[in-house]
């Protein structure tokens, strides 16, 4: 199943861009509550290049890389990436209101559609926040 997230950033597509696929930006926004962080992110933002994300736990009691491969880089309107066996598209529209991004994911068998959902519409709107906040 197919599950789609979004947000409009206010501010122009390049900085969007950058903030997106930038490992210190990352590790600022990519969390989906204020109880996790990114503690390291590396990217390779090539076609067939890896990035990683390591996300934990602020009490340190769980913490996991959530890693993958480029499959398609078009700077700066697409990504699509593969994690595991699932795959995800990230789309960048320039719009009147700003930048719209748009992901969407292959959910999984072990949350509900909501809470995958909930979770990775929150991380997107951490980042639409940082954006803001850096300008």
């Amino acid at each position: 199943m197919k599950i789609t997230v979004e947000t409009t950033v206010a501010a122009p597509i390049a900085e969007v861009w950058r903030a997106y696929t930038t490992p210190e930006d990352i590790k600022r926004w990519n969390a989906a509550s204020d109880d996790w962080h990114t503690t390291a992110a590396t990217v390779d933002l090539r076609e067939g290049g890896a990035f990683s994300s390591r996300m934990e736990a602020k009490d340190g009691s769980f913490g996991f890389d959530f890693a993958g491969t480029y499959t398609k880089v078009v700077a700066p309107t697409r990504l699509e990436y593969a994690f595991g066996d699932r795959t995800a598209q990230v789309e960048f529209a320039e719009g009147p209101q700003g930048v719209r991004v748009r992901v969407t994911f292959d959910g999984e068998d072990t949350h509900s559609v909501e809470q995958q959902r909930a979770g990775w519409q929150a991380i997107l709107d951490n980042f639409a926040r940082h954006v803001a906040a850096g300008r």
